[in-house]
């Protein structure tokens, strides 16, 4: 195994020297031993990296691929970590050098867009003889496309989902393909006063969540509607953001929902986030006995699950290497990259996904399949059809930028503790948003 690589403190020194190329021009690309050298920075060096490292030089020997790692396996990121790695990444872009593919889970991928700082790969994506297209997960790759390209690829993916408890369900009529925040409050509330009367106590529909992450979950959820990425504008002094922390606010004024942890049984509603298939299974039956998966509750988007990419790769514009950096790129979605142990989330080849969860239905169906309580799990079939038609579909992403969710959650509980109003947050928020959208 190679030696990695900190370029933190070096300047990009050595990316520098390989890849000052343009693409045409009259120099070579860089190599080393007879190689074509491929530089490749990630944030956080792992097992996954290692391993796919070995097997794609192993597959294209003539390419010498070397990972420079910000932080080794083990090390810890801290704040100023991320800063400084998006700081330090984006002097060598704007330079036209750095590193010929980024890792970019730290990074802001649409303004690098936008100044043409990443290569548009979707005219490779569609011209490659190894990729099989009928087998991508194209909702995943087609929601992550930005002005109608592809600039970046995951290794895998992740699902944020809304749970319910079915049995409680059935006694409300819930169109969750169309609901609303208000729609979940009302019905909320008559779920909780029903099983009050009933004598089974009080409910929540969400324990254990503090209405500013609950704020930030819902800009998560809707974040193009007050963040125009590509004008580089916020709208969160606008009366849409407003009307969200009110009703919020009424939420947890109501009692329906509460910042206070509470017992499994005590919930209604759990939101949470599926890694693998077997997270269909292990999450819902570890909360409710008979769990439904819900579309969220939203306001004028999509309340399918929401992708979250794990490991999204660009390719800088400027390489002079861009077919081979395609190369790899191209093999993470091959079936031996997709299928390495190590690799996190979905693959991003449905007929893995599918093969997974229908080896999870034979061992439910065997009586072999325990969750992680040890108890066996007992799964209707008609759910794994439900689970693959949610997961094929889901569509809900905006390349957000973390910066601005923090500034939401750092001053979002100015209104929740009733310092400042709902407009003199949202003004605050709208400011700070600005000022760094802006910079």
């Amino acid at each position: 195994m190679k030696m990695r690589k900190s370029w933190l403190g070096m300047g990009f020194a050595f990316t520098t020297l390989m890849t000052a190329c343009s693409p045409g021009g009259s120099a070579e690309a860089p190599s080393t031993g007879g190689k074509t050298v491929v530089t490749l920075s990630v944030q956080q060096d792992s097992e996954f990296y290692r391993a796919v490292e070995q097997r794609f030089e192993k597959a294209y020997p003539e390419i010498d691929l070397q990972v420079q790692a910000y932080k080794g396996i083990g090390e810890t990121m801290k704040g100023p970590d991320y800063e400084n790695y998006q700081k330090s990444a984006g002097t060598a872009l704007l330079s036209g050098k750095g590193a010929d593919i980024y890792e970019t889970s730290s990074l802001p991928v649409s303004e690098y867009v936008n100044k043409q700082l990443f290569l548009n790969m979707e005219d490779y994506l569609k011209q490659s003889q190894t990729l099989k297209r009928d087998d991508l997960a194209m909702n995943v790759l087609n929601a992550l496309k930005l002005d109608g390209g592809t600039y970046i690829i995951p290794s895998g993916y992740y699902l944020r989902a809304f749970l319910g408890d079915g049995d409680v369900l059935k006694q409300a009529d819930v169109d969750d393909k169309s609901w609303t925040w208000q729609d979940f409050n009302e019905i909320a509330k008559s779920l909780i006063e029903a099983g009050q009367k009933a004598g089974s106590g009080h409910r929540y529909a969400l324990p254990n969540n503090p209405p500013d992450l609950l704020l930030q979950e819902m800009v998560f959820d809707s974040y193009n509607q007050f963040v125009d990425a590509a004008a580089r504008k916020a709208k969160f002094d606008s009366p849409a953001f407003i009307y969200m922390m009110r009703q919020i606010q009424e939420m947890y004024d109501d009692n329906v929902m509460t910042s206070k942890p509470a017992e499994v049984e005590n919930q209604l509603f759990y939101s949470t986030v599926i890694q693998t298939p077997a997270d269909f299974i292990n999450i819902p039956y570890t909360y409710f006995a008979n769990p439904k998966l819900l579309y969220k509750p939203h306001s004028g988007n999509s309340g399918a699950m929401r992708i979250i990419p794990i490991s999204a790769f660009a390719i800088q514009a400027k390489s002079p290497v861009t077919d081979q950096a395609w190369k790899f790129i191209e093999f993470l979605l091959s079936e031996e990259a997709q299928s390495i142990q190590s690799r996190e989330g979905f693959s991003l080849l449905q007929s893995l996904n599918h093969k997974q969860l229908g080896e999870l239905q034979q061992q439910v169906k065997s009586g072999t399949y325990k969750l992680p309580s040890g108890k066996l799990a007992s799964v209707p079939d008609g759910q794994f059809k439900e689970f693959q038609e949610m997961m094929d579909t889901a569509d809900n992403f905006a390349m957000m930028d973390v910066k601005i969710i923090n500034i939401i959650g750092e001053e979002a509980g100015a209104f929740f503790s009733g310092q400042k109003t709902a407009e003199e947050v949202a003004k605050l928020i709208q400011n700070k948003a600005t000022t760094y959208l802006n910079e």
